[in-house]
């Protein structure tokens, strides 16, 4: 056995090390080596986005970001903390799933056109900073596009070439309400390494497991030390209590039958007055898959291009048939989209279509409340705060 396949073994056996933050940048260089564009989170325009990134000094170093319904800011934390902040309006979706692809080009030859279909570009992510939340999102998404009778190549082809580092969430959002869906704020599956971020007292560093072959693989040459048992205990205390912080919460043992049940319900008509139906709950959810196809051709008549981009149930255009759309209302469109994530999303694909980031919450421009609409269909009168204190109880805080 070769010195790099033993120390392949010993990360899979020994399970848990630790990276301490000096050493998180050999990480990065790692997965740039082998040839993958490294993606994760950078300051931008006031967010924190997901984009490409060659250095741990390009991460939100000591930044967070306050959300609530509508509202979204960024604020400097007191320490150095590189994934201190909750989640930005940009999911991996847009990686795996672009905003606009083209999917084929024809120009015209003699009496007739020559077809082009697009090719995929040759290029291997490195998803670096996913959460738990997104990690599940991303499952759901797999489901969607090639987990049934139906494939969307493009999709697998990019999903199958990704690495994916993952890290736990200490520092749940005011909007989020993961520990409700089961998705976060601990990984335990999708990822090929997952990062606990821990600053205590004066030490900074990352208790960090590998998921697959290809995770040990990269932690072979990353320079590390087992983790001590208390050190895998504080880990796991920040997560636990990461889950008695969360933001939000939604009671999710009924769900599917209760908004199946109720259409008539008069809440559709008062969330509906107040939504825009702008899309952005649907643009920035990290699972909706929503697309329409544009055909676009030249002036002169000598070429074309079909185009394939992300629409949304949330416009009349979206639903149309001859005649007129099937939702022209949006009392219409708001009762489906949310009882699609919540009901027939599990009828279709089997889980829900929620993983409880928040990001239609705190994007939504007048603060709807996925969560709210839930309980106030419901019938319950538990307000925000006392639903926080109740899930605390249940889960033992």
């Amino acid at each position: 056995m070769s010195e790099v396949d033993r120390k392949k073994q010993s990360h899979r056996q020994s399970g848990a090390v630790v990276i301490e933050r000096a050493d998180l940048q050999h990480l990065i260089d790692a997965l740039a080596k082998q040839g993958y564009r490294v993606i994760g989170p950078t300051l931008r325009d006031k967010t924190i986005v997901y984009d490409s990134i060659s250095s741990v000094d390009e991460l939100p170093i000591g930044w967070t970001d306050e959300q609530d319904g509508g509202r979204y800011r960024l604020k400097k934390r007191e320490d150095k903390a590189l994934f201190g902040y909750v989640l930005g309006p940009r999911s991996w979706k847009h990686f795996l799933h672009p905003p606009r692809q083209r999917l084929w080009s024809a120009t015209k030859k003699g009496r007739g056109f020559e077809i082009k279909t697009e090719k995929e570009p040759a290029v291997r992510y490195a998803f670096f900073g996913a959460r738990p939340c997104e990690l599940k999102a991303i499952a759901i998404q797999d489901k969607v596009f090639f987990g049934g009778e139906y494939t969307d190549t493009a999709y697998q082809h990019r999903r199958e070439q990704i690495f994916t580092v993952a890290v736990n969430c200490t520092n749940p959002g005011g909007t989020c309400f993961c520990a409700s869906m089961n998705t976060g704020p601990g990984a335990s599956e999708g990822f090929d390494i997952v990062l606990t971020e821990i600053i205590d007292k004066d030490r900074h560093f990352f208790l960090t497991e590998s998921g697959s072959d290809k995770g040990a693989g990269v932690l072979a040459d990353i320079p590390s030390r087992p983790a001590t048992p208390d050190e895998i205990a504080l880990a796991a205390s920040l997560i636990e209590a990461a889950s008695r912080r969360m933001g939000r919460s939604m009671n999710t043992g009924d769900v599917h039958d209760l908004l199946r049940d109720n259409p008539e319900h008069p809440r559709w008509d008062e969330v509906a007055s107040r939504c825009l139906s702008c899309c952005n709950c649907t643009m920035v959810c990290p699972t909706c898959f929503c697309i329409t196809v544009e055909d676009k051709t030249s002036l002169a008549g000598d070429s074309s291009e079909r185009w394939r981009r992300w629409d949304s149930c949330f416009t009349v255009d979206f639903s149309y048939i001859h005649g007129g759309s099937v939702r022209p209302s949006p009392v219409a469109r708001y009762r489906h989209w949310i009882t699609h994530k919540l009901s027939t999303w599990v009828d279709q694909f089997g889980s829900f279509g929620c993983v409880g980031c928040g990001r239609c919450i705190t994007w939504c421009p007048v603060g709807i409340d996925i969560t709210e609409e839930v309980r106030a269909i419901r019938g319950d009168s538990v307000n925000k705060t006392e639903a926080v204190t109740q899930t605390e109880e249940t889960n033992g805080g």
